[in-house]
């Protein structure tokens, strides 16, 4: 079975950095292309649902869409 994951991936100065949603636990990829991460952060999640099980997948609603904001908070 295939389960389709959500990624947000950074971009920093020093690389990529990239993440899924909905996922319960914390995962992270990264790398120094956009590729990099994205092959990283794949493995991740493989590696964390062999460890931790299904259970890591289940129960959350699924995400239909996400989005990036930004706005400016006085500091």
């Amino acid at each position: 079975m295939v389960k389709q994951f959500k990624i947000i991936v950074e971009k920093h100065s020093d690389g990529y950095v990239a993440y899924p949603l909905g996922l319960k636990g914390v995962v992270i990829g990264e790398g120094d292309t956009y590729e990099d991460a994205l092959a990283d952060v794949k493995s991740a999640i493989q590696f964390h649902i062999e460890t931790f099980g299904q259970e890591v997948t289940e129960g959350e609603p699924p995400i239909l869409e996400a989005f990036v904001a930004e706005t400016g908070v006085p500091v």
